[in-house]
């Protein structure tokens, strides 16, 4: 326990240093496998002393400390380029309102999260910078009555009747929709296959922390398992396919190092000569077993 500690201080200390880094790079300063390194970083975040960003880089994220929000900055050139338009559109202005945005910027404005920070006013949708004061939001967006602000003359309006008041009144009920929701019917959940139920009753003796998804050949979860350095998670699939293919394993390699967690792969067929290759080149964050 107290190896762990220490390595989890000697992480810690060269993130304060470095700034935002890459499993990969903390990996290769400490001289530690990227397995272990990416199991420090989940519990590290899990106790709250590291963020992770959203934005990616190669499929990983960056790993930083409270106060080092600004330094991801420079990594804005990874974004899609949509989302680079709009970290740099928002960066500049400081404030933007959601309705006057295309909706390509409204879409990633809300995905860009490292940056921007959501808020309602006036019944509007808003975007702030990170680093923009929540003092710039009252002198950026003014009280509608400061916008237009009735003559005395026009204060007195004659009586309308009740029934032209009810279409008025229904004109002026605005929504704001978010374009990233998609209204879907609920799904009902499919019954497991043969080869799924057989593939939980061997997973029973780990923990499965999360069933992510399953389809007849498939299944998908994150496993944890206890070893001397304490819990490891690993992104867990199971796949009943005659051949494994190098194809099989970098998409499950990939989907793994991107949450992070390390990737562990059960399979009934065999490994293809590349996909045997490809095993032992990632051997310390890649894992595979025939059942």
């Amino acid at each position: 326990m107290m190896e762990i500690n220490q390595t989890h201080e000697k992480i810690v200390n060269i993130i304060k240093e470095k700034g935002p880094s890459l499993p990969i790079q903390i990996a290769k300063q400490l001289d530690i496998s990227s397995l272990f390194i990416s199991a420090f970083l989940s519990e590290l975040s899990r106790q709250k002393r590291i963020k992770i960003s959203h934005l990616k880089v190669g499929g990983s994220p960056l790993y930083f400390i409270e106060g080092q929000k600004e330094q991801l900055e420079p990594f804005h050139k990874y974004l899609h380029p949509r989302e680079a338009e709009a970290f740099l559109l928002l960066k500049k202005e400081g404030i933007l309102k959601d309705s006057e945005q295309k909706p390509a910027i409204r879409v990633a404005l809300r995905s860009i999260r490292d940056f921007s920070i959501g808020f309602k006013k006036q019944d509007e949708i808003f975007w702030r910078y990170f680093s923009t004061p929540e003092t710039e939001i009252t002198k950026t967006i003014r009280p509608k009555e400061e916008i237009k602000k009735p003559k005395e003359e026009d204060k007195k309006e004659k009586p309308k009747p009740i029934k032209k008041l009810k279409q008025p009144i229904k004109n002026t009920k605005e929504t704001f929709p978010n374009p990233l929701i998609i209204k879907q019917k609920p799904k009902k959940e499919k019954e497991k296959s043969e080869f799924v139920k057989n593939i939980i009753q061997i997973l029973s003796r780990f923990e499965v922390v999360e069933e992510k998804n399953y389809k007849a050949k498939e299944y998908n979860c994150i496993i944890q398992i206890k070893s001397e350095l304490g819990t490891i998670n690993f992104l867990t699939q199971a796949k009943d396919k005659k051949t494994i293919s190098e194809t099989d394993l970098k998409k499950l390699l990939s989907n793994a190092q991107s949450i992070p967690l390390s990737a562990f792969l059960l399979y009934t067929g065999k490994l293809s000569k590349k996909a045997l290759e490809f095993t032992q080149t990632y051997s310390s964050v890649l894992k595979t077993k025939k059942i």
